[in-house]
């Protein structure tokens, strides 16, 4: 049996390659308090919504994923997921240093994420979502599809659910 060829460089050295374009970061809204890194990471003030204490166990970690029912309804079912995936990836990247995304992907938790699937009415519902979010300190993705320059879906990064429930009860789930 032949040997495996090592390669020639490792994960963590490709991803210091990694050189997003000036558009990856464009899109990514921020509240005005927090104070960014050139690593994108979140610096804040210790606002509500960052506090780390590790939740208990009715207090799972959790993702939410919001999508637009407008465009469920015109769109492929595939193009309209993928949508959600590209923001649920970029919130967890953007926010891959914060100990709540550490735990939510450390190897104990990655077979057991928890998402929640909710949708709004449209661009105006989802847009209103944001703001609400962002007033709150609540760090998350509003994902921009381009180049048609137009809001499709957001999503959180991982929180315990009791520091973030609040703002999506009103949802109904994505059925």
């Amino acid at each position: 049996m032949a040997a495996l060829a090592q390669p020639a460089c490792s994960f963590t050295t490709f991803l210091g390659c990694f050189r997003p374009s000036p558009r990856s970061f464009s899109n990514f809204r921020v509240h005005p308090s927090w104070n960014l890194s050139t690593s994108m990471s979140l610096q804040s003030s210790e606002p509500v919504a960052t506090k780390t204490d590790p939740p208990t166990d009715d207090d799972v970690l959790l993702q939410y994923v919001v999508l637009r029912r407008d465009l469920i309804d015109k769109w492929p079912l595939g193009s309209v997921v993928t949508q959600g995936c590209h923001a649920s990836v970029s919130a967890i990247w953007s926010h891959k240093d914060d100990p709540h995304t550490l735990q939510y992907c450390s190897p104990d938790n990655i077979d057991s994420m928890h998402k929640v699937t909710l949708e709004v009415k449209g661009e105006t519902q989802i847009l209103n979502l944001s703001e609400k979010l962002l007033a709150a300190g609540i760090a998350h993705k509003l994902w921009i599809e381009q180049p048609e320059n137009f809001p499709t879906c957001l999503a959180t990064k991982p929180y315990p659910k009791s520091m973030v429930s609040q703002f999506f009860k009103k949802l109904k789930l994505c059925k």
